[in-house]
């Protein structure tokens, strides 16, 4: 008996080595990183004074067309930190994120930036990816545009694959500035300049290549979208030298008003042919 019993002693470690050997062999569940790590996430800024619910029009669309199945939110707070909200899918279809700023009617573009830069790295250590594609409305575009010229060299920066730009106001806004409405070259440089315009300038050194750009501006009847001149929009392609390609598109007549073109139909196929086609 004691014979017996010793050899089952003998035998027990064995089969704990054998267990734990088995254990360690067996493939560990997939990451939400792993999973979307090749993933192009599209990211949607609000405009001055706005919100996440201005953007939630353009992806409630997407989401209905077949366009994508995840929709979060991410809302930076004053301090930078990042709030982000909504199901994370195991197999994610082109996700899209709603940024938020807390401090959303700071006229300072370079902290705007700033507040874009820390959403999109919140996101990329949550999701891990690597392409992203950019949606402005507003001040939304100088947020974008102030990030990339502040941020876009830093390591691991996310590769831009496409932009679009909503009622961007380039060259200054209606009533603010006296140059917004200046005439444009055929580069569509304008005549006179905004202050925020000269240092948009710097775009045109490190704007990364291989960017495609979508331009939407809205025309209400009298070159304008009621608050940002058509021209002040358009001066976008002057500092976009290194873009991939560049295209326009003017939304006429009452659904063209600045507000309003987040919410227009047109505006929504456009942005969903242009970005997932």
């Amino acid at each position: 008996m004691k014979t017996r019993i010793s050899n089952i002693l003998k035998i027990i470690p064995l089969l704990l080595a054998a267990l734990l050997l088995t254990s360690c062999q067996k493939p560990l569940p997939k990451s939400v990183k792993t999973r979307q790590s090749k993933e192009t996430v599209t990211f949607f800024f609000h405009g001055y004074g706005s919100s996440i619910n201005a953007e939630k029009h353009m992806a409630e669309a997407a989401r209905k067309a077949g366009k994508t199945n995840e929709v979060l939110t991410a809302t930076v707070g004053w301090g930078g930190s990042v709030k982000l909200r909504g199901k994370i899918q195991d197999k994610p279809k082109n996700p899209v994120i709603l940024v938020g700023f807390q401090d959303n009617d700071n006229p300072d573009y370079h902290r705007d930036g700033w507040y874009a830069y820390k959403a999109v790295k919140t996101v990329q250590k949550k999701l891990g990816f690597e392409k992203m594609n950019l949606v402005g409305h507003s001040m939304g575009n100088m947020a974008i545009c102030y990030m990339i010229m502040d941020d876009g060299g830093k390591k691991s920066f996310p590769v831009i694959e496409k932009q679009v730009s909503i009622a961007g106001h380039y060259n200054g806004i209606k009533g603010y500035s006296a140059n917004s409405n200046s005439p444009l070259t055929a580069s569509g440089k304008p005549e006179h300049m905004d202050g925020t315009y000269k240092d948009l300038l710097y775009l045109r050194q490190v704007y990364p290549k291989g960017v495609a750009v979508l331009n939407i501006y809205g025309d209400t009847g009298n070159g304008s979208d009621e608050r940002v001149y058509n021209n002040s929009s358009r001066s976008l392609k002057y500092l976009l030298v290194n873009a991939k390609s560049y295209q326009e598109l003017r939304i006429k007549g009452k659904g063209g008003q600045h507000s309003q073109l987040h919410e227009n139909a047109r505006v929504d196929r456009a942005l969903q042919k242009f970005l997932w086609n």
